[in-house]
């Protein structure tokens, strides 16, 4: 398969990155605001089959110790096929120096655990929509 991996949020289609999320079943909103979080991020990460955008992902970051990896996502008929890895790969090479934190989707734990992410055991989180992320199994 031929990709192309950047990163830079120039020429980025948002309504895709809004719709990808959407279709994996993350969290989205409207292109504008997912254009202003990756553009305000540490990191960003995009991943194109020929131009088609086909995953992405970003971490914020204070550029010293601390960072947090954010929407991480794949298309659905792209999963499987390594995309995820390049995704992160890219993101944990910026970000070598730092305790990263991130959390995943319930079910991609297992992906994350062989890229060396352990469990928490002294996560919390405050979401604003605290009944969906109940729902969607992100909290107790």
């Amino acid at each position: 398969m031929n990709i192309d991996v950047t990163s830079s949020c120039e020429g980025v289609d948002w309504k895709a990155v809004s719709d990808t999320l959407k279709s994996v079943n993350m969290a989205f909103y409207e292109p504008e605001i997912h254009q202003k979080a990756f553009e305000a991020s540490h990191t960003t990460v995009f991943v194109y089959h020929e131009t088609r955008l086909i995953g992405f992902g970003r971490a914020i970051s204070d550029g010293t110790y601390q960072a947090a990896i954010y929407d991480c996502a794949v298309r659905d008929e792209y999963q499987g096929k390594g995309i995820g890895k390049i995704i992160m790969n890219g993101l944990l090479a910026e970000l070598s120096h730092c305790n990263i934190l991130l959390y995943a989707s319930p079910g991609k734990e297992g992906f994350y655990q062989s890229l060396g992410f352990r469990k928490m055991k002294t996560g919390m989180a405050c979401f604003q929509k605290e009944n969906v992320m109940r729902d969607r199994g992100f909290i107790e």
